[in-house]
C-alpha cells in the first residue's frame, strides 16, 4: 500500500505523451494549443472609432470652436471617409475607420445635434479620446498566444481572429471507460430488486469532456475470461483505460490479475486513504490504466484527485492547489488520508469548508449537497476548526 503523496509521485511518472492535431475551433474549447499564434495583421487594422458620436480636429476646439458643422456619416464596414473642412465635423459610428483629417471623437451624450449642427455640452474632452488606434492591441506578426495556453472562449476569439478555421492542439487520450458488475444494468433498464443501474461511468465521462476530452462506454462481465478478452482488445484500441470495480479483494474481483496477464505492469494497488483504497494503477507501453473502486463515491474522488491533475499535466499543465479552512472541528480515527466532502462558503474573504460527510463511499447522493473534497493528512484524528487544508473543487463554484 502506497501513501497519497507516493501515489501522486508515482502517477506523475507515468504521463501520456499527446501529439499535436488539427481541429476545427468549434471544438477546441479547453483544448491545449500546440503551435505559436501570431497576429496576422495590426489589431486594430486601422483606428478605429470606439463610440457613437461625432470626429472632429482637436485643434479646432483648443481655437475655442464648439460648434461643428456636420460634413457627412461614416458606418462601420465601410471604406474610410475624409473630412474636407477642418471646422467641421463628421458623424461617426462605432467600429468606423476614423476619417482622415480628424483625431478625437466626442460621443452623443455629450452633443446637442440641431440642422446639422453638433454643439458640445462639455469641455472635459481629450484628444485623442474615443479613438482605438492601429495596432494598440497588437502589432502584425506579434506572438498572440504561446503552445500550452488552455482555450477558453477568450482565446478562441484571437484564434478566429487571425483567420484559422483550424488550430493546432495537444491530443487527448482515446479513452475507454468500462463498469464492471453482474449487478449493474444500463440505465435505460428498470432494475430488479438486486441490481442497480450503471452511473459511474457516465460520471466520469461528463469529468472527462469538461476537460474536452471524449470517450467511449463500455461494461464487462464478472467472468474472467470475458474481461481478459475485452480489455485485450481495449488496451490495443485506447491509450487510457479507466475502470470501475472489480479491483477490491472479492471473489470475483478479477481485474488486478486480468491487467497483470495482459502485460499491463502495477505500479500500485491499494491507497492508504478513504474514500479509494482499493485504487489500482498501472502502464503498458504508451497506455495507461487507472482501476478505481466501484463505490460511487470512490469513484468521484479518484478522478477529482488523480484523473484529472494526470491529464493536465500530461498536456503541460498544473492544477494550483487550493486551500481552505475547516469550518468546524471533525474526527476521523484510522490512521488515512480522509477526504472529507464539504460544503464551500465564502466568509468574509475566507474559504470555509463545512463537513457534510454522508453515508460512506456508497452514497453518491450525498454528492449533490457539496462542491468539494478536504484532503485530511493521516497521522491525526482530530481536525480543528480553522485550520488549513488542500481542497479539491469538483463542481462550479
Amino acid at each position: 500500500m502506497v501513501s497519497v503523496s507516493e501515489a501522486t509521485s508515482i502517477i506523475a511518472a507515468h504521463l501520456f505523451a499527446p501529439q499535436a492535431e488539427s481541429i476545427r475551433i468549434s471544438e477546441a474549447h479547453n483544448k491545449v494549443l500546440a503551435a505559436p499564434l501570431y497576429a496576422d495583421r495590426d489589431f486594430p487594422p486601422f483606428n478605429r472609432v470606439a463610440m457613437d458620436g461625432i470626429a472632429i480636429q482637436f485643434d479646432q476646439l483648443k481655437k475655442g470652436q464648439t460648434t461643428f458643422e456636420i460634413e457627412d456619416v461614416a458606418a462601420a464596414g465601410v471604406p474610410q471617409k475624409s473630412l474636407q473642412e477642418k471646422t467641421h465635423c463628421m458623424e461617426v459610428m462605432t467600429g468606423a475607420p476614423l476619417p482622415e483629417n480628424t483625431d478625437t471623437v466626442i460621443r452623443y451624450e455629450d452633443l446637442e445635434i440641431k440642422e446639422k449642427r453638433a454643439t458640445l455640452l462639455t469641455t472635459a474632452i481629450d484628444a485623442q479620446q474615443n479613438v482605438h488606434t492601429q495596432g494598440q492591441d497588437a502589432k502584425q506578426n506579434q506572438l498572440l498566444l504561446q503552445p500550452g495556453a488552455q482555450l477558453s472562449a477568450a482565446e478562441i476569439a484571437l484564434i478566429a481572429s487571425v483567420g484559422l478555421t483550424h488550430v493546432s492542439v495537444k491530443s487527448t487520450p482515446r479513452t475507454a471507460i468500462l463498469s464492471t458488475g453482474d449487478e449493474l444494468v444500463d440505465i435505460g433498464s428498470i432494475p430488479q430488486a438486486h441490481q442497480i443501474r450503471r452511473s459511474n461511468s457516465y460520471a466520469l465521462e461528463a469529468g472527462l469532456l469538461s476537460m474536452g476530452c471524449r470517450s467511449q462506454l463500455f461494461h464487462l462481465r464478472d467472468e474472467k475470461e470475458i474481461i481478459k478478452k475485452e480489455l485485450s482488445q481495449l488496451l490495443n484500441d485506447h491509450d487510457l483505460i479507466i475502470l470501475s470495480g472489480g479491483v477490491s479483494k472479492g471473489k470475483f474481483d478479477y481485474i488486478p490479475e486480468v491487467l497483470e496477464e495482459l502485460g499491463v505492469k502495477k505500479h500500485f494497488h491499494r491507497v492508504n486513504q478513504r474514500p479509494g483504497k482499493p485504487f489500482w494503477f498501472g502502464s503498458v507501453g504508451n497506455k495507461t490504466v487507472f482501476a478505481l473502486p466501484g463505490n460511487p463515491v470512490s469513484t468521484y474522488l479518484c478522478f477529482y484527485r488523480y484523473i484529472k491533475p494526470w491529464l493536465l499535466k500530461s498536456w503541460g499543465l498544473e492544477e494550483k492547489t487550493e486551500y481552505a479552512f475547516l469550518g468546524s472541528d471533525f474526527q476521523f480515527t484510522p490512521n488515512l488520508t480522509y477526504f472529507l466532502q464539504v460544503r464551500m462558503v465564502n466568509e468574509k474573504g475566507k474559504q470555509m469548508a463545512y463537513p457534510v460527510p454522508g453515508g460512506g463511499s456508497g452514497d453518491f447522493a450525498n454528492l449533490k449537497e457539496v462542491n468539494a473534497f478536504l484532503e485530511l493528512p493521516e497521522g491525526k484524528d482530530t481536525f480543528q476548526k480553522g485550520e488549513v487544508y488542500p481542497l479539491f473543487y469538483f463542481r462550479s463554484r
